[in-house]
């Protein structure tokens, strides 16, 4: 049975301190636009300003369907989702209006000092909650956390990398350079899938992106889930058999030999 409360319990915050994932959803006003569900899971991203207000840094993407709900007018509607990886189960949603803050305004350095902004930060989401939901999770398997993936950061990184060393250059080649995240942003990042405006103001802010991350810590290494292919089974399956004939014939002689030799040993006794 679900419970409801009107602002963020004392009891969940240590819980959601640790969960290592969170899903983000909204939609846009129409009946027919696109409905949106994201993960976020880059560690340190979500924060708790108090029991009815959250934010998170928005980092870049392929879409901005989430900042082009929030800012299409008389919407703003967000709906924030935790569920247990590990542990007993449970599942936490917050439901709330949001606001966002892009990179390069003064709003959005109080939030994040440059040198804690995390490669392609874009935004700053606050949401602003008004209810809040717990359900039993029953249905959500049992997951082993191993690590967190690096590669958007890296990558992001090597975007803003290029504006930097663009803007120090003597001869910048264009505006926007097009492999830099301010290039990104505008091919990218300017209209949601239903046309909806996005950025307005991180793609033509002067600032230089800048941030924290460290590009020579050692990546994570993860696990490899995925089952041989069919061309390496079926060689394992052919060796396997192989190797079971060639058992049966050597113990096939050994047999034979020593029903010789026992034979021989008879002959010689009678």
């Amino acid at each position: 049975m679900g419970v409801f409360y009107d602002q963020i319990p004392d009891h969940l915050v240590d819980w959601i301190n640790k969960q290592q994932i969170f899903w983000v959803a909204s939609a846009p006003l129409t009946g027919n636009g696109h409905v949106n569900v994201s993960p976020k899971a880059t560690p340190n991203c979500f924060h708790m300003v108090s029991p009815n207000r959250v934010w998170y840094e928005d980092l870049t993407g392929s879409g901005i369907e989430t900042i082009s709900h929030i800012r299409e007018p008389g919407n703003g509607r967000v709906t924030i989702l935790f569920h247990s990886m590990e542990g007993p189960p449970r599942i936490l949603r917050f439901w709330g209006k949001g606001s966002v803050h892009e990179f390069g305004t003064p709003e959005y350095d109080e939030y994040i000092p440059r040198e804690k902004r995390k490669p392609g930060s874009r935004a700053v989401v606050v949401i602003d909650i008004f209810k809040v939901g717990t359900s039993c999770g029953f249905g959500v398997p049992v997951f082993k956390f191993e690590a967190h993936r690096t590669q958007l950061e890296r990558w992001c990184d090597s975007l803003e990398e290029f504006d930097r060393k663009n803007a120090a250059s003597d001869a910048p080649s264009e505006e926007h350079p097009p492999k830099g995240i301010k290039a990104w942003w505008t091919v990218e990042n300017l209209k949601s899938h239903d046309g909806l405006p996005g950025l307005r103001v991180a793609h033509n802010t002067e600032t230089l992106p800048t941030n924290g991350f460290d590009r020579h810590a050692p990546r994570p290494k993860i696990r490899k889930l995925d089952g041989p292919s069919t061309v390496q089974s079926l060689s394992k399956g052919i060796w396997a058999d192989v190797g079971k004939v060639v058992v049966a014939f050597t113990m096939g002689v050994m047999v034979t030999a020593a029903y010789v030799r026992a034979g021989g040993l008879k002959e010689a006794l009678y």
